[in-house]
């Protein structure tokens, strides 16, 4: 049975709600300094988001270059350690990347839902993310440790194309088979979420059939950590009107919207609140008849 609905889920600030937790000052310095890069001159929250990460997200979250080596080549370019040498700014820069990506676990509690949605007859669902490179993997690898196997999305027409370094990425290309569970990634799109590119690249690699509802569940940038441009409210607001569009333009069915917002109570309660609520909506969108 082909998939007539559609389920999109963000990654970071909604799956991982640990990945802008990351970004939180006392987090950031402490990883700054274990990592190295706070010998080489980047020892604030405040200097490595203005000088390292707002500069370099185009790049780093719309081309294969990866967040280590966007960061090892900004730092230096800026010169902040000149005695510094190449493959220590490099080391430095991988091992931050490395505790960011590991600290960015899936929130345990999405596992059941997560579960169900990957052998549903009648949905197919996408975790969709504007971040690096690495990033796929690390979500395939989150996901083939719960059972579910994920196929990654990659630039221009045809199939899906399987990772070539990662056992968590699906590498059966026969739709017929029934892969359900899907990961697109920005920086292997080339472009963001808000793109109307982004969803027709989707579209055009998803098991073919006739999509007649679509649930999206994104946080668009809201739980962001502070000083990360990206989570600027206005930003947060024109990429989700836009996404919405482009999405609804694209596949030409109704799309249902879950913000996914941490707020007030459920923010300092971690999340329970409104993973639970979130869960609902889900069961209830599966359930509906389109």
């Amino acid at each position: 049975m082909l998939p007539k609905k559609l389920v999109i889920i963000d990654y970071c600030g909604t799956l991982s709600l640990e990945a802008p937790r990351f970004g939180r000052p006392e987090n950031i310095i402490r990883t700054l300094e274990t990592s190295g890069l706070a010998a080489l001159g980047i020892s604030t929250p405040e200097a490595f988001w203005r000088e390292i990460v707002n500069p370099t997200w185009v790049e780093g979250g719309t081309t294969s270059i990866g967040y280590a080596r966007v960061m090892a080549e900004r730092i230096a370019s800026l010169c902040l350690a000149p005695d510094a040498s190449i493959s220590e700014i490099e080391a430095a820069t991988s091992r931050f990347v490395a505790m960011y990506l590991d600290a960015s676990q899936i929130d345990p509690r999405w596992r059941p839902i997560l579960s169900r949605l990957s052998g549903h007859p009648d949905a197919a669902t996408v975790v969709a993310t504007d971040h690096y490179a690495e990033a796929t993997e690390k979500i395939a690898g989150y996901l083939e440790s719960w059972g579910i196997r994920a196929q990654q999305i990659a630039g221009g027409e045809g199939p899906p194309s399987p990772l070539q370094r990662s056992p968590g990425v699906q590498r059966e290309r026969n739709f017929q088979k029934s892969p359900r569970f899907f990961i697109a990634n920005s920086a292997d799109l080339g472009v963001w979420k808000e793109d109307p590119r982004f969803w027709e690249i989707l579209r055009s690699q998803l098991p073919p059939a006739s999509i007649q509802g679509i649930l999206l569940i994104d946080d668009f940038g809201f739980n962001e950590a502070p000083g990360d441009s990206y989570g600027e409210r206005d930003k947060v607001l024109a990429r989700q009107e836009k996404t919405i569009a482009n999405l609804t333009e694209t596949f030409q069915a109704a799309v249902e919207v879950a913000p996914f917002a941490l707020t007030g109570e459920d923010g300092g309660g971690g999340g329970a609140g409104l993973i639970t609520e979130t869960v609902t909506r889900i069961e209830a969108f599966l359930e509906s008849r389109q």
